[in-house]
């Protein structure tokens, strides 16, 4: 699985909240290799994921910058109640004789354009790129983290064997010191200083199983799964080999320059910072803003025969005007009007009962509407030149910030080379002292035997060798950190 497919993968779970929250405990193989622990680490790490999650927000974003550009669509509706009684606006009093329905509808389009929505592209992207870089960079770290407490348990339990082997050592020492007591060789202080020997080393073998202990839980702790009830059930299998270190320190400074996570993840908030600063000069352009909708109402009373009453009060003014015509102005000769015509049928009335019958959704449509303006502040209590400066600032920090890293980087690389250098050295010193040290010991423990040397000489060739085997010990395994923090250092596998 590639770097890339694994942050996909957090980043892809991380945007199901129903999986992050019922997400169950892995199983643990009961044979962990080193890439196996490295990839439980990318998946379950809490910190990690917290990093990776940051992903789903910025790919969003993106999308967000570009939809920008079309414009935003609503819909709003409402309903109301209105009780009959007098209305006073002002120095006017209408009254309504009915309470009334009303219902409304509303679509409407907006789209406003400016120096923000023009340069959000190019922004969001920059900062997607920094999210990105982010990840990268916590997975690299994380992966560092977990070899070196890889290699952590293996030489605590390294150290252990090592105990183990102390522990076996002193036990025949202290028969040999009973066998020469008994056969009136030796005082019974040479069996005391024998009995002491192999309980020291009892207290430093209990010590060192305590610390594989602590180092596996502070495993699992790093992975971000619980340990189980066993520790020591687990077994780690990866083997590293010892080999002469070929890479270049030229070679090497180059690849870091151009792959360490932290470099690369600094360069993308130095593009992000610039896209900002960009960003922050558009504010000076016009704002174009556009907008356009469709409405509707309807309005019905809710006591029909205060309809009916009001088209019969005018019906009755009607025929009444239509008589006095007919009394009084009609010209002599001339035939009346049919005043009869004035008069509300059935039909009327059931036609006003149907046209009331609108609430809630027999919409009556409001003509189409439609704006467009352009704005232009000219003056805005200098926030603008306050928002460049800002971002200017940012952009000279977020470039020292990647100077100072390259710096760094650079003295981490050399550092992490030249200390893998002299690990390798030491590897092969601490071979030939432990090898001398051996020699000493079996040389001490057959004048002992003999009786041509006394026991704490024995003693003495005993620390010495115990002390350069755990030399040697320390010696492979800080060439093997080496390599892990040249690895981190670099940011990529160098074997």
């Amino acid at each position: 699985m590639t770097r890339r497919t694994t942050i996909l993968a957090v980043a892809l779970a991380m945007a199901l909240p129903a999986l992050a929250q019922g997400q169950a405990d892995p199983t643990i193989p009961r044979e962990l290799t080193l890439q196996q622990a490295v990839e439980l680490a990318w998946e379950y790490n809490p910190t990690f994921r917290q990093t990776a999650n940051n992903l789903g927000p910025a790919t969003w974003a993106v999308r967000n910058a570009w939809a920008a550009f079309v414009p935003a669509v609503s819909l709003n509706g409402s309903m109301s109640y209105s009780g009959a009684g007098a209305q006073r606006i002002l120095s006017a009093e209408f009254q309504q004789g009915s309470p009334t329905l009303g219902s409304s509808y509303g679509l409407n389009m907006s789209a406003r354009i400016d120096g923000r929505t023009l340069m959000g592209p190019s922004l969001s992207g920059a900062q997607y790129e920094a999210t990105q870089a982010a990840i990268t960079g916590a997975e690299v770290n994380l992966e560092s983290a977990v070899k070196q407490q890889y290699l952590a348990i293996l030489q605590a339990e390294a150290q252990v064997r090592l105990s183990e082997k102390q522990l076996e050592r002193n036990e025949e020492f202290l028969r040999l010191a009973q066998a020469r007591f008994e056969v009136g060789q030796n005082t019974m202080l040479d069996v005391r200083q024998a009995e002491v020997a192999k309980g020291q080393s009892e207290v430093t073998l209990l010590q060192a199983r305590q610390l594989v202990i602590v180092d596996r839980l502070r495993l699992f702790q790093t992975l971000g799964i619980p340990a189980p009830d066993d520790p020591l059930a687990v077994i780690l299998v990866d083997t590293f080999p010892i080999t002469q270190p070929t890479w270049q320190l030229g070679e090497l400074l180059a690849a870091a320059g151009d792959g360490n996570p932290d470099l690369l993840s600094l360069r993308a908030q130095e593009s992000a910072a610039k896209a900002n600063e960009r960003a922050a000069k558009a504010d000076w352009l016009p704002t174009l803003s556009l907008s356009a909708g469709w409405s509707g109402f309807t309005q019905e009373y809710t006591n029909p025969d205060f309809l009916i009453g009001q088209a019969e009060n005018s019906a009755a003014g009607n025929v009444a005007s239509c008589e006095y015509i007919n009394d009084n102005l009609l010209n002599p000769g001339s035939p009346p009007t049919d005043c009869s015509a004035f008069n509300i049928t059935d039909a009327d009335r059931a036609q006003i009962l149907e046209s009331n019958n609108v609430f809630p959704f027999d919409f009556t449509s409001q003509p189409f509407s439609a704006r467009i303006s352009i704005s232009l502040p000219l003056f805005t209590q200098f926030s603008r030149p306050l928002a460049v400066s800002q971002a200017s600032i940012q952009t000279e920090d977020a470039q020292e910030a990647v100077r100072a890293r390259e710096l760094q980087v650079r003295t981490d690389v050399s550092q992490a080379y030249f200390q893998l250098l002299a690990a390798y050295e030491a590897i092969r010193i601490q071979e030939n002292n432990q090898t001398a040290a051996q020699e000493q010991l079996r040389l001490a423990t057959e004048r002992y035997r003999v009786g041509s040397g006394t026991f704490f000489e024995l003693l003495d060739a005993q620390l010495a060798a115990q002390q350069a085997e755990a030399d040697y010990i320390n010696a492979i395994y800080a060439y093997h950190q080496s390599i892990a923090t040249l690895e981190n250092a670099v940011g990529r596998p160098l074997r």
